[in-house]
């Protein structure tokens, strides 16, 4: 698994020699955001998982900075904010909602947001800003527990399947040494 995951990392180089990156490069080159071992998989998962429930533009970045400030592998953090993307945003947020208008409690029903129209942009756009207002302590609190509860079976799912293919590595050489000796 560790030989996979290497292999479809970047390196250090790509990020030493990226203009964009020059004035981070301390920072992004620390060997523990590029270590790969259970631990540092398994909190990459985590914090890309919680990460991605994030708008848009920060799900990335958000990842990254989880990733530098607890110093676990960056790669996978940002590569595992990519389970959002158009066609599963909107189900995760519709079911972020109506977990959020549970806790919470006063669920007024889901309003559909207005409909775009070229020839009125302003009042489109103060039409959006209301729905978003309506949407807003469900939402908040529902995409909060939502992510936390991907973070925390992301981070377990990866440390139980490393340590079953762990387990399966040991038995396939103890099998391996059982034939050698056997053979001689």
């Amino acid at each position: 698994m560790k030989g996979w995951l290497r292999k479809h990392m970047p390196d250090h180089a790509a990020v030493k020699e990226n203009r964009w990156l020059y004035p981070f490069r301390n920072t992004l080159l620390h060997p523990r955001l590029w270590h790969v071992n259970r631990h540092s998989a398994a909190g990459g998962v985590a914090a890309g998982l919680f990460c991605g429930l994030f708008p848009a533009p920060f799900q990335m970045l958000g990842a990254a900075i989880c990733a530098i400030v607890f110093r676990i592998n960056l790669p996978i953090a940002i590569l595992t904010t990519l389970y959002t993307n158009p066609v599963t945003f909107v189900p995760l947020y519709i079911f972020a909602y109506w977990l959020g208008s549970l806790i919470v409690g006063g669920n007024n029903g889901f309003v559909p947001p207005p409909e775009f129209d070229f020839s009125a942009i302003g009042p489109w756009i103060t039409a959006s800003i209301a729905w978003l207002g309506h949407l807003g302590l469900p939402l908040v609190v529902g995409v909060t527990l939502l992510a936390t509860v991907f973070a925390v079976l992301g981070y377990f799912g990866v440390r139980v399947a490393w340590r079953i293919w762990l387990v399966r590595a040991w038995r396939r050489r103890g099998l391996r040494r059982r034939k050698h000796t056997v053979a001689q």
